[in-house]
């Protein structure tokens, strides 16, 4: 019963065009900041290398690499915060999660590109 009641509730704060990516894709993401009472967006480009929960809980992580050091930052996807999220490339991958890209350095983080027809 509270399930049902916590869908009906939370299906007002998703999102419509939600776009379709899978773990292994490389994506920039635009996430709007506020700076004092300015508004502006910044992109984040990376990896997909996890994506988890359901509904307005849904969480993507994507992982980059900046000056030599691993960045990962998770980001909610229904969230206004983001404001879209553009698929770059796609690749081939066999695991849900990506956590032994963490591991790699150098071209071992590469990974195969999918080719779509």
């Amino acid at each position: 019963m509270t399930h049902k009641i916590m869908e009906l509730v939370e299906k007002s704060s998703l999102k419509d065009d939600v776009p379709q990516f899978d773990i292994g894709d490389t994506v920039d993401v635009h996430t709007k900041i506020l700076e004092g009472d300015k508004e502006r967006i910044q992109v984040f480009s990376g990896t997909v290398i996890a994506r988890s929960g359901d509904g307005t809980r849904e969480m993507f992580t994507v992982r980059r690499i900046v000056a030599g050091e691993g960045v990962e930052r998770k980001f909610p996807l229904h969230s206004p915060r983001v404001a879209k999220v553009e698929v770059k490339r796609s690749s081939v991958v066999r695991r849900a999660k990506l956590y032994f890209l963490r591991d790699r350095v150098g071209k071992a983080v590469r990974l195969k590109e999918r080719r779509r027809s």
